[in-house]
């Protein structure tokens, strides 16, 4: 498991150190140069400064913005700030340092859109600078070979300390740019669902806010959340995700896009969900709502699928069925009233043999293939049909009705009062 620390060795490439910038408390770095030391360098810092700013802009092209004023006076001020407290520290050895700056360094990298490998870079720069302008002054302001290796090492310990600040600032402003993201995010969910629709405008707005780019179709998504558990989708970020929501959702983008059906059933593995129909981005909440319906059917066991994802678009005649069962039952009573007086088991063959009869043309050939029967068994119960049935048979409008309510009777949606 990557820990935070592992994070920020990566990230700054300083980390392996922190452990000792942490543990300062006998300061025998700076201790070992002479206080004094900060009074001759301080007359210094300004050139120093000039110098380790040539050097980052030359060198570091994220840094070179002569046009641009505000960027330079913040370079300006964070290698001001740097020089001034790593002398002060040699003066006073106990005296904490003041992070702020560097905090806001690191924020700053993190909005730019920018990594710290920049201002890592920038720090060992600067660092080259001061170290060699301290050997070329040792002599005149007094420093010993050791002196001058203390202050090396102090060199490295003041970078933990900067890149750790600088690192803080950098999580701290990704995370709240994370969470900014995401909140808008749940906001556009809301202008997509919303009824009525939310105006074009306004989602448009709010989708390139929240870094969402605007689909042609979409899908809504329904979730049965007793089947997830802990385990959330793994989905691509362009997937709006709503498992928060009182009935947990997604809405995907393009999901007739190459390669969107088996992203979808991958990300959703170990969940039972339904996925609506694709439909333009102002309907988005028809489809979610078609999505919820069928998962209802699945949880009632009418529509099956074995891997646990159902689509709408397989199941389209059966949800318009489903939309009405009161309707599809009043129908029932009045279609199947020839087969009411039968026995159970002689209802469940001959509606079945009806249905295949609608479904797959008159020939008896045809349907006892399909019921894996024999063609003189379904002879023989065709003729008991049209002796129940008489001239209604013959009817396109009564054979239409015949078909919704055997397939309803099929699924089980039919009341068991009914044939």
């Amino acid at each position: 498991m990557r820990t935070k620390e592992h994070t920020r060795v990566a990230t700054t490439g300083f980390g392996a150190r922190k452990g000792r910038s942490q543990d300062l408390s006998d300061q025998r770095l700076w201790r070992s140069t002479p206080s004094d030391v900060a009074k001759l360098l301080r007359p210094g810092l300004s050139e120093v400064a000039d110098q380790v700013i040539d050097e980052i802009t030359i060198r570091i092209p994220e840094y070179s913005r002569p046009s641009d004023e505000i960027y330079v006076k913040a370079v300006r001020l964070a290698v001001d700030e740097a020089l001034r407290q790593f002398v002060d520290r040699i003066e006073n050895p106990t005296r904490p340092l003041e992070p702020e700056v560097f905090r806001t360094i690191g924020r700053g990298e993190a909005n730019e859109g920018r990594n710290l490998d920049p201002l890592q870079t920038a720090m060992r720069l600067g660092a080259r600078v001061a170290w060699r302008r301290l050997t070329e002054q040792s002599e005149r302001i007094g420093l010993t070979p050791q002196h001058l290796y203390d202050l090396g090492e102090a060199i490295f310990v003041y970078l933990d300390q900067l890149a750790d600040a600088a690192a803080e600032g950098f999580d701290e402003a990704r995370a709240r740019a994370a969470g900014e993201i995401e909140r808008r995010r749940h906001r556009l969910m809301d202008l997509l669902l919303s009824q009525p629709p939310a105006s074009p405008d306004a989602i448009a707005d709010l989708a390139k806010a929240a870094g969402w780019r605007l689909p042609k179709t979409v899908a809504g998504v329904a979730l049965d959340e007793q089947t997830g558990g802990y385990r959330p989708p793994s989905l691509p970020p362009d997937v709006l995700l709503g498992l928060d929501r009182p009935s947990p959702c997604l809405i995907v983008p393009d999901p007739s896009g190459p390669g969107q059906a088996q992203t979808l059933e991958n990300g959703l593995r170990g969940w039972k969900a339904a996925v609506g129909p694709a439909v333009p981005l102002s309907a988005a909440a028809t489809s979610l709502r078609w999505a919820r319906e069928a998962l209802d059917l699945n949880r009632r066991g009418v529509l099956t699928e074995r891997r646990g994802l159902v689509r709408c678009s397989d199941h389209m005649a059966t949800l318009i069925v489903f939309k009405d069962e009161d309707l599809v039952n009043a129908l029932a009573e009045v279609r199947l009233a020839p087969l009411a007086h039968l026995r159970p088991s002689q209802q469940d063959r001959l509606a079945e043999t009806l249905l295949a009869w609608l479904r797959h043309g008159r020939g008896a050939g045809e349907v006892a293939a399909r019921l894996h029967v024999h063609p003189q068994t379904v002879r023989y119960r065709l003729r008991q049909l049209e002796e129940l049935y008489g001239d209604q048979l013959a009817d396109p409008d009564i054979r239409f009705e015949l078909e919704i309510v055997l397939r309803a009777r099929r699924t089980g949606s039919v009341s068991s009062g009914t044939a």
